[in-house]
């Protein structure tokens, strides 16, 4: 795909990315981020000299820090952050759905791990049509049903690409886009998702389809917001240059993999668009399919995902030589895990929290004991000193330079 560089880049100096996702924020003057008495700020007819309004004194008041909180349970220690630079706040640590509801695990496991992760603080809940063959959303809708939560106190994110064996039920074509994702609201049971992700890249679909098929599915009320994943930086650019060009709406976030061993993408391309244009990015894998927990040390346990059947793909990849390579690293990492008391698996997700413009770290468990270790990462988080992190980074020996 190409992309207009030139307009892409004029357009950003145009005008400020915070203004071009979410209008003029009030500055302490009250206006358009001018200076007190000065600027916009000024009451009308006051020319700067005349007498201030209480609003253009006092500046707007924080929002309480605990706001989310009561959503999702008061003192869980969760850390809530903006999708990007939109106004949506999601927990730090979400929940994925992938291999897990509808396939590995029982519904009565499923709705304990969900309950759990709720009860901690954890409001984003990720699916894809595909998970499972659609079971894992209407595992997940059967759940919410059951729970009775409040609506407005979770989010929902579902991924559309693969729905079906036909033609014309794979693709980000605007008829699979609107068809697909009607068809996972049935399997939610809800009346909208709060993202709705495109699911890879498509070549046969134009930009401008996906783009237009996308802020229909928003303006009709299908979904709050749209994002990419498992996008190139490039493509991502050129779907905001088309929305800003056609006044549509567009992607706010990538869901993109990253953990110890996945670094590139994450750290390199996106907070650069994270900066320039708002996109946020929200990753998984965060333990590489528990490739980065100590537990393989070059075997295959009989209980871990890869000695299921139907994965002998992970199978495959833990024994290759480059994961054994990664795993030593792994092992190379658990003296600084027992140093900071934690396990190498609440290491690995800290370390991908600190990651620039990262909303949100999505986690694939398979018990609600496993949810509670992945969970003490939050504890982990403010351990990560500088000094930590190039140490971790001598250790791996993989830091990604720029190029430029």
């Amino acid at each position: 795909m190409q992309v207009s560089i030139a307009c892409t880049e004029q357009n950003l100096r145009s005008r400020s990315s915070e203004d071009r996702l979410c209008g003029p924020r009030p500055g302490p003057g009250g206006g358009n981020g001018g200076p007190v008495g000065g600027g916009h700020g000024n009451p009308p007819g006051g020319g700067g000299s005349g007498p201030k309004t209480r609003a253009a004194l006092v500046p707007r008041p924080p929002a309480p820090a605990g706001a989310l909180r009561e959503s999702t349970g008061r003192g869980t220690g969760m850390k809530y952050r903006n999708l990007g630079k939109s106004g949506l706040r999601v927990s730090c640590l979400g929940l994925g759905t992938w291999v897990t509801f509808g396939s590995q695990i029982s519904d009565e496991t499923a709705e304990d791990v969900l309950t759990v992760a709720y009860e901690h603080g954890v409001n984003l809940f990720d699916t894809a049509e595909v998970y499972a063959a659609g079971n894992a959303e209407r595992t997940l809708g059967n759940i919410l049903k059951n729970k009775g939560w409040r609506r407005s106190s979770y989010v929902i994110t579902t991924k559309i690409f693969w729905g079906g064996q036909a033609e014309t039920e794979r693709g980000l074509s605007r008829k699979h886009i609107i068809e697909g994702l009607r068809g996972s609201l049935e399997r939610l049971q809800l009346g909208y998702v709060d993202i709705v992700f495109a699911n890879r890249s498509d070549p046969n679909s134009p930009m401008e389809e996906i783009v237009r098929a996308m802020t229909y599915v928003i303006n009709q009320g299908l979904a709050l917001y749209w994002g990419t994943s498992q996008w190139g930086a490039a493509e991502i650019m050129e779907a905001y240059s088309m929305a800003r060009q056609f006044n549509l709406i567009p992607p706010v976030c990538e869901q993109a993999e990253h953990h110890l061993f996945q670094r590139e993408k994450v750290e390199m391309q996106l907070p650069e668009l994270y900066h320039k244009i708002g996109v946020g990015s929200v990753t998984w894998s965060p333990v590489a399919c528990g490739l980065i927990t100590s537990k393989y040390d070059g075997r295959t346990p009989e209980t871990c995902r890869a000695a299921m059947k139907g994965y002998q793909w992970l199978k495959d990849k833990v024994q290759s030589e480059d994961s054994k390579k990664q795993q030593a690293k792994v092992m190379d990492l658990l003296p600084m895990a027992h140093r900071l008391g934690c396990t190498v698996a609440q290491l690995a997700i800290a370390w991908c929290l600190r990651s620039d413009g990262v909303s949100s770290v999505l986690l694939g468990v398979s018990s609600t004991e496993q949810l509670v270790e992945h969970l003490g990462a939050l504890q982990v988080l403010s351990q990560l000193t500088p000094q930590t992190v190039m140490e971790i980074d001598g250790l791996l020996g993989n830091k990604p330079h720029s190029k430029k």
